[in-house]
């Protein structure tokens, strides 16, 4: 097997468990809430950390210049966004898809914050289609149907969740780029989920003293720390480009296991915001052979 192939793999598996994480989350919430949720999720991670690094052979350096980067994507990332995300599947008739593929509109807002706060990148011409692109597709998406859009109803309170977490998971991946390159990915993960396995469950406890948990829990900590391994071992095996677009496949995997598990379907209109949402990754992506 070569090493392109293990790549592909690796993000399509890791894909398959971004997809599958709002599924179980939502069958946690039958006796549960997000903040339950979410601690459980982060505690559950943090062995399978271990794991790696120890599978990986690898140590638990950080320098002191790279702690503030790493407590601020443990906090902005797993304590706020992840958080957020939870809760919006957590509301009452909220479709898994939009929470997929809103979630997945992270690349616009990381080409925005690294051209507007830091001027490190150029704006291109196909920089901004790809971003025009992705904003009709989030619209398409969040309204639904053409009644929807034509009165301009433009999402749901659910939506506006999934979005403002996008917008903070794209902060972390741009303080992650600039100072954090050189930090083993085993090591970011396990300090990632390790502060938040502290912070979450005494918030919690706090709150409602010991809650109960559910199976269901677990296993959503179970598959975003093996989509998390997944995913690193991918991207250091493919481009960036093949990478954005193999994590498209998670649209795919959602639309299934949500139509199964909760009959959740996909308008015209949907399907259409994933397709464009397709075309404005690769103008993303691909900018650089577009310019």
């Amino acid at each position: 097997m070569t090493t392109k192939t293990k790549g592909v793999l690796a993000i399509v598996g890791a894909s398959g468990m971004w997809a599958v994480e709002p599924i179980l989350a939502k069958l946690a919430y039958a006796n549960s809430d997000a903040l339950t949720t979410s601690a459980v999720r982060a505690v559950t991670v943090v062995p399978l950390a271990l794991v790696y690094l120890f599978v990986t052979r690898s140590r638990l350096c950080v320098s002191r210049r790279q702690w503030p980067a790493i407590v601020y994507i443990a906090l902005a990332a797993t304590m706020f966004a992840d958080l957020v995300y939870l809760y919006a599947i957590s509301l009452q008739g909220y479709p898994v898809v939009n929470a997929v593929l809103i979630g997945h509109m992270q690349p616009v807002f990381i080409v925005l914050i690294a051209w507007f706060v830091f001027r490190e990148e150029r704006l291109s011409g196909y920089d901004v289609l790809g971003i025009l692109i992705m904003i009709v597709s989030g619209l398409l998406v969040s309204t639904r149907s053409w009644d929807n859009l034509l009165k301009v109803h433009l999402g749901t309170l659910g939506d506006a969740l999934v979005l403002i977490a996008s917008i903070a998971w794209a902060t972390t991946t741009i303080a992650a780029r600039k100072y954090l390159r050189n930090l083993h990915a085993g090591v970011l993960s396990l300090y990632r989920y390790g502060i938040a396995a502290i912070l979450l469950p005494l918030a919690v406890f706090l709150r409602q003293g010991l809650p109960p948990i559910n199976r269901y829990q677990i296993f959503v900590g179970l598959v975003v720390g093996l989509g998390t391994i997944l995913y690193y071992e991918g991207l250091t095996r493919l481009k960036a480009a093949q990478v954005s677009a193999l994590e498209l496949t998670t649209l795919f995997f959602a639309g299934i296991l949500a139509f199964v598990t909760f009959q959740e379907t996909v308008t015209i209109l949907q399907g259409a915001g994933m397709i464009l949402l397709a075309g404005g990754v690769y103008c993303l992506a691909h900018k650089e052979q577009l310019s």
